[in-house]
Order: C-alpha cells, then structure tokens, then sequence
C-alpha cells in the first residue's frame, strides 16, 4: 500500500444522506451500500484515504452500523490493525458523551476529547455517499500551498434531480460561488439549473481549527458544519476551492444507483474509478465464477463466487449469484447470493442480498424505475 505519512487523520461520516436509498437502508447504512459487484460504498473512501497516507481514521455512525462493523472488522483489509492510529469506530454511546448526532457538530463534539489527543496536524473530512477514487495527498498539498484555512472539494456538474427533489430538509447539499478558487459564497440546497460548483463534502483544515471552531458551534447549539460554520464565515476565514475532474459516483437515489452501476459496464468509466490506487474491500474466499456449457453472458461485470448456466446481458452480479438454466436476466444488478430459479425471466430489477427469484417467474422494470426486492425475499 502507498504510505507516505500524509500527517493528518481522517474522519468519515457513513450515515449521511441515507435517506436518498431509504429502500437500502432499512438495516444498512449508505457507507455499507453494495456497490459495483463486490464492494461497498466506504471502500472508496477510506482506500483512498489510506492510499494517500492517511492511517489514523474515524468513523462516526449513527444507526444501522451492525452491517459496516462486520464489512470493516479490525480494518486489517486497509492495512488499519495498529496499536496507534488505525481504524476507530464510534458507534452512538460506545463512549461518555457520544450521541446519536444530527449534524456534524453533533458527531465532532462527542468526539472533541479524541480530537485533542491526536498528533496529526491536519483533518480530512468526508461523507461515503461517491464512489470515488480521490487523491487526498494532493488536495492536502494543494491547502498547504495556498495557505488556506479550509479547503472543500468540488466538481462541476449540475445538481441530480433526486437531490433537489427530496423531502429530508436535514440532507442538505451546498454550491459555491468562487472568486480565484476562493469560496466567496455557499448556498445551500440551491435550485438553481445548469452546471454548479457542487460540493463533494470533503474538507480538509488544521485540527486545532476544527476543535475551536466546533466547541464555539456546539456552545451556540449549531449543528451543521457547512451550514452554521463555513456559510456565515465565507468573509473571516480564507476557504478555498479544490476542483475534482476525475470519474465519481454520486449516489442520490435508487434510480442513480442504479445508473452509476450499470456505468461501470463501460472500460472507460471502470477505468475512471479503478484505474489510479487500488480500492481494498473486505475479503471473502469464493471460487471463481462458474460458467457452465450453455450459458451466455455479454456485456456484464461478474463477481467472484457466481455460478451461471443461463443468460446474461448488461447486468452487474455481485458475488455469489447463481443464474439457473433457461434463466435469462437483463439489464440488472444482482447483489450478493441472488437466486434466479430455472426459466425465470427479469429486467431492470435490483435485487438486495440474499434473494431468491423462483422458477419459471417473469419480474420487469423500466429503465427509468427498476424494480427493487428486498433482502431474503423470495419471489
């Protein structure tokens, strides 16, 4: 692994924007979101934090953990079992004064102790809802370079639709308005169409900053960061601009999950994401996937463990699927250990872990909604 003792310690806030796949995470959080065959949505994250020598990282979760603590163990995929540093967990209550937090005020006050302990200088922060593969090392070089008190990552797109429509007022998302790649003005859950500075919710700031600035904001009952710290202080402190060109996947709704998936059936959008560092994920010993005399597949990104004897096309399979003779399955992502029973015929579904699609079943979607079944449901 790439370990060049980037001297800041990284923070990362799994459960935001979990309301955007509300159908995901009935028992999972958007961190441990499956994602592209065989990984989950905080692999990208935190493989690029650790890629770009970061090995000092926090997690702060606020429900529906259970499935990320099993998906991240010790953290020993990452290179994160150490004595000092490594991987910290902090589940609602694991400590005296930890929470369920609203915003990250919340989560970074019950913390605050932890935070003045560390010996890193710098802290980066991040939310797990894009699969990105992001070079931390140099964004952290460029806030050192400029001098900047706060650094926030952006790219240059227009606002997803499911973003701008959504009813969960705590979800908030923010654009900026830059002068010289200095933030002069960040508006909040902004309407407005076209290609906007929007923000990837990534900060990076010296740790003493950040423990001031979050006691001040805790003190006044403030809850969110973007909100209640950096928009009213755009003119105190010098924010600076970091602009992403690189391929991402934004995750705002069922309908661009499964999107940004079927994405990945393209070299070049897989090269996008895969192509730079490695992304580690949690390891699961399988065989490798089985095609037996008569199947067909084109166009498909195939996981480990699958065994498949009927056909497919335009589909991502998780590990462990199983397609069964006369089966025909199209433009579909499968998550780990679907069943599609004998002569079963299906398009445009998404299937959670665990489900069973019984023989002979005829199940159809749309490409603009797919159907969606839930974990261990049978069909």
């Amino acid at each position: 692994m790439v370990n060049s003792n980037a001297n800041a310690l990284g923070i990362i806030f799994p459960n935001s924007y979990d309301s955007y796949v509300s159908e995901l995470v009935s028992e999972r959080l958007m961190a441990s979101i499956p994602f592209g065959g065989r990984y989950r949505m905080v692999d990208f994250v935190l493989s690029s934090m650790v890629t770009s020598g970061i090995d000092n990282i926090s997690i702060l979760v606020r429900n529906n953990y259970h499935s990320l603590m099993d998906h991240l163990g010790s953290g020993r995929e990452w290179d994160l079992t150490r004595k000092n540093g490594g991987l910290s967990i902090f589940p609602p209550y694991s400590e005296k004064g930890m929470k369920v937090y609203a915003g990250r005020v919340d989560g970074l006050a019950s913390i605050l102790d932890t935070l003045k302990d560390q010996k890193e200088k710098y802290v980066v922060m991040a939310d797990s809802n894009i699969a990105v593969n992001f070079d931390f090392k140099a964004m952290l070089d460029a806030h050192i370079a400029s001098g900047a008190d706060i650094t926030v990552a952006y790219a240059k797109e227009e606002i997803p639709e499911a973003m701008i429509n959504n009813n969960d007022f705590s979800n908030l998302y923010f654009t900026f308005k830059l002068e010289d790649n200095r933030v002069k003005k960040i508006y909040i859950n902004s309407k407005e169409a076209g290609v906007q500075n929007l923000s990837m919710n990534i900060y990076i700031m010296e740790r003493e900053l950040l423990i001031n600035e979050i006691t001040t904001a805790f003190v006044r009952g403030h809850v969110y960061f973007e909100r209640d710290i950096l928009a009213p202080k755009t003119d105190k402190l010098n924010i600076q601009a970091y602009e992403f060109t690189g391929y991402k996947a934004r995750i705002s709704g069922m309908k661009s999950y499964f999107e940004e998936n079927m994405k990945l059936l393209n070299d070049e959008n897989l090269d996008g994401l895969f192509g730079a560092n490695p992304i580690y994920t949690k390891v699961r010993d399988d065989n490798p996937t089985r095609y037996i005399a008569g199947s067909k597949g084109k166009n498909v990104l195939v996981a480990d463990g699958c065994v498949i004897e009927g056909e497919i096309e335009n589909c991502i399979l998780f590990r462990g699927v199983k397609v069964a003779k006369g089966a025909k399955v199209k433009n579909c992502v499968l998550m780990q250990d679907t069943v599609v029973g004998e002569g079963a015929n299906i398009e445009y579904v998404i299937t959670d872990k665990n489900v069973t699609i019984s023989a002979g079943k005829e199940l159809h979607g749309t490409d603009t909604f797919q159907v969606f079944v839930a974990k261990g449901q049978t069909v």
